[in-house]
């Protein structure tokens, strides 16, 4: 499958002053951010101050526990910014609102090698998958399913979840993450 155009990642500054920005909204101390988020206050002190180029599970962890969606931190969907996990590569499509959840529309490519853990979100969150391209196995860490070109999953991402390419070709698919308001 052909490469899709290249999209531009997120600048740390802006993502670490909207991670900033919601945090104090909450009136939560970086400590106890990083402690629930279950990453370095380190990590996330040069998030926040735009030294450190996040990681998709950083920013999942961080916003599960914030209580947004990832689209509340990056840029706004014109800027198609991509997200870099350890497997995951995600660049963001579009977001849809309505009275009942927000929805992140997602290209998603999955490298063949090791796969991807992700932390849990928010509870109630749901993640749909469509594969285009490879196989890939993804899902609850305890259950994880799989799907080849053409096939659908869906799961309930409250848990620590996974992603991983099955085979020596790269996945590529559709990820549609929704966020059901509170």
């Amino acid at each position: 499958m052909a490469s899709p155009p290249p999209a531009r990642d997120p600048a740390p500054g802006a993502v670490g002053l909207r991670v900033r920005a919601l945090r104090e909204e909450r009136g939560m101390s970086l400590s106890t951010l990083a402690r629930r988020a279950g990453v370095g206050k380190a990590t996330l002190s040069g998030l926040e101050n735009g030294t450190r180029n996040p990681t998709l599970e950083t920013l999942y962890a961080v916003t599960a526990q914030l209580g947004v969606p990832l689209t509340a931190v990056l840029s706004g969907p014109a800027e198609t910014p991509t997200v870099r996990g350890a497997a995951v590569s995600a660049t963001l499509l579009e977001v849809f609102t309505d009275s009942d959840a927000t929805y992140e529309l997602y290209r998603m490519r999955v490298a063949p090698g090791p796969g991807q853990l992700s932390p849990a979100h928010q509870a109630g969150v749901t993640e749909h998958v469509t594969v285009f391209a490879g196989v890939l196995r993804a899902g609850p860490v305890d259950a994880p399913l799989t799907a080849a070109a053409g096939g659908h999953l869906r799961w309930t991402s409250d848990v620590p979840h996974s992603y991983a390419a099955v085979g020596d070709e790269e996945v590529w698919a559709s990820l549609l993450l929704r966020y059901p308001r509170r």
